[in-house]
């Protein structure tokens, strides 16, 4: 990563970057996929014997919590900064990068939840509209 960008350039890499990191996060602790991985990792947090390995393992869990890893990660693999040019700026993007990730994951839980209702309301309307029609067919 470039040390002299320009403000804009480190806001879209901020944005840009935070697509894949709240891609990665959201697909390994909610989606089928990794149903299996985080459900034995689920079990573990609440499991195990020790508070270092439940803690271990919620991060696997939770979203929030592994988008900080997969925000290091990404930080490690693109050298990105944000601001200034040491360390600060290493820190500065990581915790930035967490928050512009997890308004992504919000924002598509949110459109999730309101796809569902919509398939569960255009359900519920079929059902309907199939015993009005059996009425229908009964009457004559």
């Amino acid at each position: 990563m470039q040390t002299d960008m320009s403000i804009g350039t480190q806001l879209v890499w901020l944005f840009t970057l935070a697509i894949p990191i709240a891609c990665v996060a959201w697909t390994v602790t909610h989606e089928e996929i990794f149903k299996e991985v985080t459900d034995y990792c689920r079990d573990r947090s609440e499991n195990a014997r020790h508070g270092y390995q439940r803690k271990f393992y919620y991060l696997f869990t939770c979203e929030y919590c592994f988008s900080h890893y997969v925000s290091m990660g990404a930080l490690f693999l693109t050298r990105y900064h944000l601001l200034l040019d040491d360390w600060r700026g290493y820190l500065l993007a990581w915790f930035a990068l967490v928050w512009i990730a997890n308004q992504y994951m919000s924002i598509y839980a949110r459109l999730k939840v309101g796809i569902k209702s919509e398939r569960v309301e255009v359900e519920v309307l079929e059902k309907q509209l199939e015993k009005k029609l059996e009425k229908q067919l009964e009457k004559e």
